[in-house]
């Protein structure tokens, strides 16, 4: 059975990530740091800090896989600063402790357009991040980049509310995509057997993934 590191436990795609893994019989355990408390759960242990990176300090491990769920827009964070802190510092922070505790491998969420050349702000510190948690040479490491998210947010974001109904009809990759559906292709990423190496999972793939899932 693994045991568990998850960040970002209270998101979109944490929620139903930690909700999806909390019934699993694969799994023991699962640390959810987090920087406000988590309704108690059977497997869950969330040490709970306004600062992550303290909360995350407390996790003793060991840990098996780490999934990190982590994500926000700069409007939410309130500055470049803040962004860059919660999606690429906090990130490499949760591969790092990972790392030291013994997880062999790494589940993270990224975005669509992920790109370190990207003229876009967002876009480039997403594709930053992939680029530094590639370069920790993990034995595995799955890159999830999804496409819109689809699901109810506690604090709905405007892009989404404007934009979904189109990205619902676009095609392929570029499709909008249900949260539990990133959720579902996650748990299964991480217990399916797949080679050594980074393996990146566009919006199409992940829910190939996520109906094969729910066809079990």
């Amino acid at each position: 059975m693994s045991q568990i590191l998850l960040t970002g436990a209270t998101g979109l795609v944490g929620g139903e990530l930690l909700r999806l893994l909390n019934s699993d019989p694969r799994v023991s355990r699962i640390f959810a740091p987090g920087r406000h408390p988590l309704p108690p759960m059977a497997k869950v242990i969330s040490p709970c800090d306004p600062q992550l990176s303290d909360a995350l300090g407390a996790v003793t491990g060991p840990v098996d896989i780490v999934f990190c769920c982590l994500g926000t827009t700069r409007g939410d964070a309130g500055s470049k600063q803040a962004f860059v802190h919660a999606d690429y510092t906090l990130v490499i922070d949760t591969a790092l402790v990972g790392r030291r505790l013994g997880a062999r491998h790494m589940l993270v969420v990224s975005a669509m357009g992920a790109s370190a050349g990207s003229p876009l702000f967002y876009n480039r510190v997403k594709g930053k991040m992939e680029q530094a948690l590639i370069a920790q040479n993990w034995p595995r490491l799955t890159i999830a980049r999804p496409s819109m998210l689809l699901g109810r947010r506690a604090k709905p974001r405007l892009s989404e509310s404007l934009f979904a109904p189109f990205f619902r009809l676009m095609p392929g990759r570029w499709r909008a995509i249900r949260a539990k559906d990133v959720a579902l292709a996650l748990r299964e990423a991480a217990f399916l057997p797949q080679p050594d190496g980074v393996t990146i999972l566009r919006s199409d793939k992940l829910l190939d993934m996520a109906r094969s899932a729910s066809a079990q």
